[in-house]
């Protein structure tokens, strides 16, 4: 019977073996060798050309990754709070734009955020572009609109796994931090907030990873100006600069800082569950 039950498995590995093992094994090898197929370690030395993009990528991500944690918590703290009619309806609307193609939603800011877009436009017609002596503001091609796409595309990303978490949280568990004295500030700090760290570090790592390695994003909203990792490994394989070697070892180094990134926190996220447990 068990036999039979790993049989079913096969399927499985075999498509893990062919789109995630097989990919990563091939930016192994592109990264340590060269054209002829030589070993080299230049691929990893030129890097340091473009330590300004890796720079940015991380400042950016952490920056977003900051601001839906900021926003998102709060919204799935009250959704968790409110009925289950509340929460039918509010999931509906976070995941509506989930439902249109991602480049449109970047698409709509673009149009937006651009010199005559909507925003410009009702600046002008409420004369406050008059006031400040401008013809417009400088909304799009910025690090700030590069942001502003990421919290927007990946917010729910953020809220959805500590909605998850708090909603399931054990009521008797703060009935009992209540009944020892403590006020509603001290249950959230020391009970509530605690017990949703599974859920923020989820968030986090949700939105960190492709945030950090964004290309579309970066390239519509940024308007090329604002480069980022995702956009200079891109341009090592399809771009003028075609060098897969050195975008293999782009994306080897990249993964790696995220892999550490993501241990740590997890790391972290251990310890405050076992402080929490004690």
């Amino acid at each position: 019977m068990r036999n039979r039950s790993r049989r079913f498995a096969i399927p499985y590995v075999i498509w893990m073996a062919l789109l995630v093992v097989a990919p990563i094994i091939l930016m192994v090898i592109y990264a340590f060798t060269t054209a002829e197929g030589g070993f080299t370690l230049d691929n990893f030395a030129s890097m340091g050309s473009y330590l300004d993009v890796f720079l940015r990528s991380f400042e950016l991500a952490f920056l977003a990754t900051v601001i839906c944690l900021l926003v998102g918590y709060p919204v799935a703290y009250l959704m968790a709070k409110e009925g289950p009619r509340f929460q039918r309806l509010a999931m509906a609307l976070i995941m509506l734009p989930m439902w249109m193609n991602f480049l449109l939603r970047t698409y709509a800011w673009m149009s937006i955020l651009e010199n005559n877009g909507l925003i410009n436009q009702l600046l002008r017609a409420l004369g406050i572009l008059d006031l400040l002596g401008v013809e417009h503001l400088r909304l799009i091609r910025t690090q700030g609109a590069v942001v502003l796409g990421m919290v927007y595309n990946y917010l729910p990303f953020m809220i959805l796994p500590i909605y998850s978490v708090i909603v399931k949280l054990d009521g008797s568990l703060l009935e009992a931090a209540r009944d020892l004295g403590a006020n509603s500030a001290g249950v959230f700090r020391k009970v509530i907030f605690p017990l949703s760290l599974p859920g923020i570090l989820s968030g986090v790592t949700m939105v960190f990873v492709p945030s950090v390695s964004t290309f579309a994003i970066s390239r519509l909203l940024g308007g090329g100006a604002q480069m980022m990792l995702g956009d200079l490994i891109e341009q090592q394989f399809l771009g003028g600069a075609y060098d897969p070697h050195l975008g293999a070892a782009i994306s080897m180094v990249m993964m790696v800082i995220v892999v550490v990134c993501i241990a740590v926190m997890n790391h972290f996220g251990e310890g405050e569950e076992q402080a929490v447990m004690l």
